[in-house]
Parts: C-alpha cells; sequence; structure tokens
C-alpha cells in the first residue's frame, strides 16, 4: 500500500485505537486491527505481521501502565515467564515467514473455543481440575511455551488465551490478570516484530497511523481497566472471546 486515503487513514488509526484498549482490557486486539488491514487490501501475511508490530506500543504502554501490579503467576516469575514468551515468540514468528498460514486458520477457531470455555467456567474447571491432577510449574512452563510460539506465529486471541490459560492452571481471576497478560503480550508482540521487519512483511504506510492509535487505544484501556470491578472484566472478556471465536468461525469454515 505505497499510500492512503484520509478516510483510509482515519479507519486505520480507529482500529489501531481499539485493538490497543481491547488488548489492555481482555485481549483480542488483532480482532479489530487485522480485518481492517486486509479490508484495505493488504495480503493476509503482511496484514497479520503489520498488525503485530502496530499493536506493539500499545502492549508495551498498557504493560508499563500496570507494572505496579505484576506479580508471580502460579509461583513463577513474571520474568522466567517473560523470557519463555519472548523466545516463544521468536520461533513462531519464524515459522509464520517459512511456512503457509492456511492450516493454522482452521485451527484458530478451536483454540478461541477453548478460550471462550475455559473463562466461562474456569473457577469450576479449576476446582475440578485441582481436586483430581497436580498441576505444578512444569505445567504452566509448558503452556507459557505454546502461548508464545502461538504469539509470535498468528497472535490473534493470544490474550484471550493466556486469560484462560491462566485461569485454569494458577486459578488466577481475569481482573488479577492485567498485568502479566499485557506483558506477556508485549513481549510476544517484540520478539515477532523483529522478525517480521527483518523479513519485509511490515507495510509501514499502514502501520505507522495504526501504532499511534494503539498507543491511544492502550493507555485508554489502563485507565479504564483500574476502574472496572472484577465480574465487568469477566463480562467483558467473556464477550471478546465469544465474538472473536464466532467471526473466526465464520472466516475459517463458510
Amino acid at each position: 500500500m505505497a499510500d492512503i486515503s484520509i478516510a483510509s487513514f482515519a479507519v486505520i488509526a480507529a482500529a489501531g485505537v481499539v485493538g490497543g484498549a481491547m488488548n489492555a482490557l481482555a485481549g483480542g486486539g488483532t480482532f479489530a486491527t487485522l480485518p481492517a488491514l486486509i479490508a484495505l487490501g493488504l495480503p493476509a501475511d503482511t496484514a497479520n505481521a503489520t498488525s503485530n508490530v502496530a499493536l506493539l506500543p500499545g502492549a508495551a504502554t498498557s504493560a508499563w501502565g500496570f507494572r505496579c501490579e505484576l506479580a508471580p503467576v502460579g509461583g513463577i516469575d513474571v520474568r522466567v515467564l517473560g523470557g519463555i514468551t519472548f523466545l516463544g515468540g521468536l520461533a513462531g514468528s519464524g515459522l509464520l515467514v517459512v511456512t503457509p498460514t492456511h492450516a493454522f486458520d482452521m485451527i484458530i477457531p478451536w483454540l478461541l473455543l477453548f478460550a471462550f470455555v475455559v473463562i466461562a467456567f474456569g473457577r469450576h474447571a479449576a476446582d475440578w481440575l485441582h481436586g483430581r491432577v497436580t498441576i505444578g510449574r512444569r505445567s504452566l512452563i509448558s503452556a507459557q511455551v505454546l502461548l508464545g510460539i502461538y504469539g509470535g506465529y498468528f497472535g490473534g486471541g493470544v490474550g484471550l488465551m493466556t486469560t484462560a490459560v491462566y485461569g485454569l492452571l494458577a486459578g488466577v481471576s481475569p481482573r488479577a490478570l492485567f498485568a502479566p497478560r499485557t506483558l506477556m503480550l508485549a513481549l510476544a508482540n517484540a520478539a515477532a516484530a523483529i522478525v517480521f521487519v527483518w523479513a519485509g512483511l511490515i507495510d509501514w504506510a499502514a502501520c505507522l497511523p495504526m501504532l499511534v492509535g494503539s498507543v491511544l487505544g492502550g493507555w485508554l484501556g489502563t485507565r479504564i481497566g483500574r476502574r472496572l470491578p472484577a465480574g465487568a472484566v469477566r463480562a467483558w472478556t467473556l464477550l471478546v472471546t465469544g465474538a472473536t471465536t464466532a467471526v473466526f468461525f465464520w472466516r475459517a469454515y463458510f
């Protein structure tokens, strides 16, 4: 996309604002940015890479805003989980560069459906699971490796899945996950951005206005998130997860 119209510029920037705010509140920012870029004519792989880089500053803004709330997850230091996420993001984005994405497009809806079910029944599922099996650091680390790879490869709904997985394996509520989730999202995006920029997959004319919008959206989402009760956050998370799941099922199978 060599140049864009004023209307397209406004649409891209607005998608960035919405995506940045969604990532700060519950994850799923790619749901706002990727369709906007594809609608403007970018190929799917370029749109995915451009969306990732555009959302990075917003994710970093949100992570910085929630830094005072960072705490270990399931007894594991967030720095350890962050390092795992960054390395996984490098691996996943490398896979995107060298492999086709159509097969993974068929898997994504099922991963999002898993996220929706776990968030909806997460507390009861966690209690049931903890009463039957022992979930330790190894399980959470293994899950974090997969989340990092997924975040680098595609990233759509990775924040939602992180909320679901942390709730299931560590018994953490969605509201308590604002800080660690946004940090992991920022690290996965940063790792992927390095690979995507190196591979030349970024459409900078579309990326820059979306990037500015994502910073504003991340800041707004952080301010809103601090004032929301846990019940409202859970309801918002379920709404975003359900909508994202339905759209990706429609996109993949209809």
